[in-house]
């Protein structure tokens, strides 16, 4: 095999400083120029779903659908030089094609080369507002994962609770629903029992769409006393969910004494309250 000249050497060289200066600024985002390449890619996707969505509005396609169509063949253009961009500089080219972000970035550029061959497939390209979940990336969320570990056990904890809530929502549904059903009948619109239910529940949730409605003063009392009830059952499991997150939080901030390991729950302590150790780890006084 043939040595490499210094010409392929300082060729290599310079390849190899370009793939490591395209990874820090395509892949991460601690660096200016990473965190400005994530901001433009961002503003471009949601850009050109705007665009996308104008061009489905007959009034707006009729008076500049030109101009978008144009936009939309730039913006296609460019995501395609940011794909080959990315697969250039991973380090692992076929686990970034198959990853999530990779599928997604392909994805997002198949459309308007199909819409050549298939008329109206350009729409597809909605699809690109799934690449703003870059943004994660951006705004450096890491760092809130612990907050969201709270916040998920809280779930877990208060997860019976709201099962048995919501069993009972679903019998109060039903019952308001019979009886509902019993009360107007067929000349207000509530022919079945699952319809008459149906309404319980938009009615208890206070969505009210007002496709169904009782006309008789009995049904209307029980419209108004579900409605009632609607607001108070809305602060059940907000409660539920807030009381699990507190007593996890009071967890969470729980400090062990590291001379005699007593839990002091006090954020202000700054001494044991059992031996008096510095809960920094030193003895008072020492």
């Amino acid at each position: 095999m043939a040595e490499m000249t210094a010409a392929d050497v300082t060729t290599q060289r310079r390849r190899s400083r370009l793939h490591q200066y395209l990874y820090r600024v395509i892949f991460e985002a601690d660096t200016p120029a990473g965190r400005a390449f994530d901001i433009l890619l961002i503003l471009a996707i949601v850009a050109s779903v705007v665009a996308v969505m104008l061009d489905s509005v007959p009034r707006i396609r009729r008076a500049i659908g030109g101009w978008l169509s144009v936009a939309e063949w730039v913006f296609t253009i460019l995501f395609s030089v940011e794909y080959l961009l990315r697969l250039y500089a991973s380090p692992g080219r076929l686990r970034y094609a198959r990853s999530f972000f990779g599928i997604i970035d392909l994805l997002a550029l198949a459309p308007t080369y199909l819409s050549v061959l298939l008329p109206g497939g350009h729409y597809l390209l909605v699809v690109r507002v799934l690449r703003v979940l870059r943004v994660f990336r951006v705004l450096k969320l890491a760092k809130y994962v612990a907050e969201a570990e709270l916040i998920v056990a809280a779930l877990k904890a208060s997860g019976r609770k709201i099962a048995v809530f919501l069993f009972a929502v679903l019998s109060i549904v039903v019952v308001v629903g019979s009886m509902i059903y019993l009360i107007e009948g067929d000349e207000s619109g509530f022919i079945s029992i699952p319809l008459s239910v149906y309404w319980a529940i938009v009615t208890l949730t206070t969505v009210g769409y007002g496709d169904i409605s009782p006309q008789t003063p009995l049904g209307q009392t029980l419209a108004a006393l579900i409605m009632i009830l609607g607001y108070g059952l809305i602060a059940v499991p907000t409660g539920l969910v807030s009381m699990e997150i507190s007593l996890a939080l009071s967890r969470h901030q729980k400090r062990l004494c590291p001379a005699c390991g007593t839990s002091e729950s006090d954020p202000d302590a700054k001494f044991c309250r059992r031996c008096a150790a510095d809960l920094h780890g030193t003895k008072k006084g020492a």
